[in-house]
């Protein structure tokens, strides 16, 4: 095995990523037709299954080049997962089945969520290279320092407006062209940016911020128009803090497409009685909408918040990708990366372990909103 992957990373790069997907599909293959595809019965299936489950974990455990624990691994989880399922497959037992529902989900949770999370905070309270212990000391350096004050604060600006203003758009919008002939393709063109990845949206909008000096012919679509009614060209990206708000509008230029489908969809879904009702009591059209229309859709509104919310806390790609940062546009996630690429790591999981806490009462407050609605249910 060890051999195989010295292999590998001795071919060139482009030579490796077809081996490497070739290899991953083979895989996946083999475990959906022996576990799904196969006959389920008789003692051929029971073999096959039995050798999945063993060989399955021993070509994991394999790859850390210890043979040891590879064969003790793959003798206690594979027989343990094989136990479980044929016991699961026999109907003995709620728990078997729940065990071996819950185990996979469980395992690459732990794996990818739980286990990255106690390092992350771990090491947020350790030295750059996580050699000793400092305490609170990456954190009293990121609330003293002015340019790390700056830094949360316009984290928290962009969770502000970029919620408020995305989903307002998109609820004016979703209202107006509710039953209006061409329905459809108003929403695709406010859905289109839904389609550009975060850093395609951040160098459209970069050329369209983009100043040159003013004897020459501007290429920004902005200073275009500014020279055109006979202003200076301005280097909308550099002044701050309008700048920070200038990239926010990449943020809601992407956002309002996803608030106005989620949005659209609800009140399609509020019953026409209730309306009909409304309207027969005399109410007149913003009287519906506020009294009708926004209790029907309360839910979805407090879906579309909260999703643009963490959106906006976490955004990276468009302040890395337009100013990198600079002239106080840096936000939590952006400097997060930029300790981590400067190798401190104990300061950069300290920013990330911030993120973490800015992050955490939106989630707590939209999983109550959602228990709140099975209850209503």
């Amino acid at each position: 095995m060890s051999a195989f992957f010295s292999w590998l990373a001795q071919l060139p790069a482009l030579a490796q990523v077809p081996i490497v997907i070739l290899a991953f599909s083979v895989v996946v293959g083999a475990i959906l037709f022996f576990v799904e595809i196969a006959p389920r019965s008789g003692r051929l299936y029971t073999i096959i299954r039995l050798a999945v489950c063993v060989l399955a974990p021993l070509l994991i455990l394999l790859i850390a080049n210890s043979y040891t624990w590879a064969i003790i691994g793959a003798g206690v989880l594979g027989l343990g997962f094989f136990y479980i399922d044929y016991r699961a497959r026999k109907g003995a037992g709620y728990l078997f089945q729940l065990v071996g529902f819950l185990a996979p989900a469980v395992i690459l949770l732990g794996i990818g969520l739980v286990i990255p999370t106690i390092q992350t905070t771990v090491q947020a309270f350790m030295s750059a290279r996580g050699d000793r212990f400092v305490g609170l000391d990456n954190f009293a350096w990121i609330f003293t320092q002015p340019e790390n004050v700056r830094i949360v604060l316009n984290t928290i600006v962009w969770v502000l407006i970029v919620p408020t203003i995305s989903t307002i758009a998109g609820l004016a919008y979703a209202v107006f062209i509710d039953k209006s002939r061409g329905e459809k393709y108003f929403k695709i063109l406010v859905f289109m940016p839904m389609a550009i990845s975060l850093v395609g949206a951040s160098i459209i909008w970069r050329f369209v911020y983009t100043a040159r000096p003013a004897d020459q012919e501007q290429i920004g679509l902005l200073n275009q128009l500014v020279v055109m009614f006979g202003g200076q060209p301005v280097d909308f990206l550099s002044v701050s803090p309008f700048n920070t708000l200038f990239l926010i509008v990449i943020l809601i230029w992407v956002q309002t497409g996803f608030a106005m489908v989620v949005l659209s969809a609800a009140i399609k879904g509020v019953p026409t009685e209730q309306m009909e009702a409304a309207e027969l009591d005399g109410t007149n059209a913003w009287e519906q909408f506020v009294n009708v229309t926004v209790p029907g859709i309360r839910s979805a509104l407090v879906v579309v918040l909260t999703t643009i919310s963490i959106v906006s806390l976490k955004v990276f790609d468009i302040v890395r990708t337009t100013t990198a940062g600079s002239n106080e546009t840096s936000v939590v996630a952006n400097e997060m990366y930029t300790q981590f690429k400067n190798f401190e790591q104990g300061r950069s999981a300290a920013f990330a372990l911030v993120l973490f806490l800015l992050v955490l009462p939106i989630v707590v407050y939209n999983a109550r909103q959602i228990k709140k609605q099975r209850e209503i249910r």
